[in-house]
């Protein structure tokens, strides 16, 4: 349990820094966080208008599992979320990228579940 809490501070972490990326206080599109410490899910959602189109969606969803491993269900950014969770501390046997098909997993160099 406290390899979990810890992976989930990681997360958090992380996440915050992301999200302090996109701050712009005249920018008309927001960085929304979720964080369900309950769940274990860490989200990343873009909420606002461009002129008349409406941009809203996620572009970073990790979740921390009960047994210690995390998923990376999205990443939408430009940079490198899971060797950011490596740099702080989250080992590549733990994080798992389930964007990608179980089948191609072996061969991230990630755990496959």
């Amino acid at each position: 349990m406290e390899k979990v809490m810890h992976y989930k501070s990681i997360v958090k972490v992380v996440q915050q820094e992301i999200a302090a990326l996109d701050i712009s206080p005249t920018d008309p599109i927001k960085t929304k966080i979720i964080q369900d410490d309950v769940h274990g899910d860490y989200l990343l959602f873009s909420n606002g208008w461009l002129g008349e189109s409406r941009v809203y969606g996620c572009y970073l969803h990790v979740e921390v599992k009960d047994d210690g491993k995390v998923w990376l269900h999205n990443d939408g950014t430009d940079l490198v979320i899971a060797e950011m969770l490596e740099e702080k501390g989250i080992p590549r046997e733990d994080i798992v990228l389930a964007f990608y098909a179980p089948i191609r997993r072996p061969d991230t160099g990630y755990a496959v579940a």
